[in-house]
């Protein structure tokens, strides 16, 4: 079961012949991608974005292929997930399952080439004709809160009808007085800027103590947020349900999980009514639909994190449009410069906060490799917990 099998029939994708990553800096953080070829003369684009560690996940995507996936049919998708989770000794964390998640994308993308259909049709169909997102990122500024009101009315003009943003600043396990009323007073002014008929979610970052998250949720009650997101660090995964049943609002996390067993402990305790998951940490497709499915079973909804490339926001709609517990999926678009966009040709726009149904084969996106020529990766860093983060302005 873990080795490459070369003497069964070979699938119209031809086998994997060549593997590749490329990486784009911009200003706010690196975008990598791992591009798989076959022998046919296909190629699958999935992407391996990691905030920091850009270098490690594109340098174990390519000792992986090595490994494991040169000589395979794309289409044995079940096989090669195991074959890289438990043939590579993974058990989960970051970089790795960026990359398992990055490599399961271009898998079905070749499937999705070779068979002339999108990857929904690949991934369960369409439950829906379009996918709901929200904005994040778009409050880059002053932490003041006419600031943030100003940036939200402009949000919600360019056809959004639901925000995410962090108005905590630097905050850490507590907040002092001053920072506790600056934090509510940026909530209050994006509510009363926006208007009652559109959605707010508020961010926590995991990194509140419990007696702060417990205030936080009684203190955000008024503003009728959508959710609150992690609340309280996963260390303390045990106590998220004993905040839920102090909380008016639901609350949500899960975005920093990469496969179903890292989640086994959310699911047990009960601990959200929102999961998170990222189709490019999480282990892609093959993973994404099985822990969404898990969630259904304790009644949980699914809004997929993503805070990468374009690439990633139209690579998630195909498996949003299967979900049936889906609730809204999370994009950075609006925050990115035009040439991001040069770069991956075939990204689906956003219109009046959803986007339809994709037509192209596979995920439909390429990479224009002379961008990503112009545009080397920059190695930026930003750091939430110091003062000023919420401008993204990579160091």
């Amino acid at each position: 079961m873990l080795t490459v099998d070369t003497e069964r029939p070979t699938t119209s994708a031809g086998r994997i012949s060549k593997v590749e990553t490329l990486t784009l800096g911009t200003t706010w953080r690196d975008f990598s991608f791992v591009r798989v070829h076959t022998d046919a003369g296909l190629t699958g684009v999935g992407e391996i974005t990691h905030p920091y560690r850009g270098k490690q996940t594109c340098d174990l995507a390519v000792s992986m292929a090595k490994r494991h996936l040169l000589g395979a049919d794309p289409f044995d998708v079940e096989e090669i997930w195991l074959r890289m989770y438990q043939g590579d000794f993974l058990r989960g964390g970051d970089i790795g399952g960026i990359v398992v998640s990055g490599i399961d994308q271009a898998l079905y993308d070749l499937m999705g080439k070779a068979l002339g259909l999108p990857v929904y049709r690949l991934t369960g169909g369409a439950c829906r004709a379009s996918v709901p997102v929200y904005a994040n990122g778009w409050y880059t500024g002053d932490r003041v809160p006419e600031i943030f009101a100003e940036k939200a009315k402009e949000t919600v003009a360019r056809g959004y009808s639901a925000l995410k943003f962090d108005p905590f600043g630097a905050g850490l396990g507590s907040l002092d007085k001053t920072e506790l009323r600056l934090s509510l007073d940026i909530v209050a002014a994006v509510r009363e800027a926006v208007g009652p008929a559109v959605e707010l979610y508020v961010e926590g970052h995991a990194r509140f103590a419990f007696p702060t998250a417990a205030r936080l949720v009684r203190e955000l009650e008024p503003f009728d947020v959508g959710w609150f997101e992690e609340p309280l660090p996963w260390t303390h995964i045990e106590r998220y349900a004993e905040l839920r049943q102090r909380a008016s609002m639901p609350i949500s996390g899960g975005e920093h999980f990469h496969n179903r067993h890292e989640y086994a402990r959310l699911f047990a305790s009960n601990a959200v009514d929102i999961i998170q998951p990222d189709l490019s940490m999480a282990g892609g497709y093959t993973e994404l639909r099985k822990i969404a499915a898990i969630a259904e079973m304790h009644g949980m909804l699914v809004a997929p994190h993503n805070s990468n490339s374009p690439f990633c926001t139209t690579a998630s709609v195909h498996a949003a449009l299967g979900l049936s517990n889906l609730l809204v999926l999370e994009t950075f678009d609006g925050l990115l410069e035009p040439f991001v966009f040069d770069a991956l040709p075939g990204t689906l726009p956003i219109t009046d906060g959803r986007v339809g149904l994709p037509e192209r084969p596979g995920i439909g996106v390429e990479l224009d490799d002379a961008v990503f020529a112009e545009h080397p990766p920059t190695e930026g860093f930003w750091n939430m917990f110091a003062p000023g983060w919420e401008k993204r302005e990579s160091s």
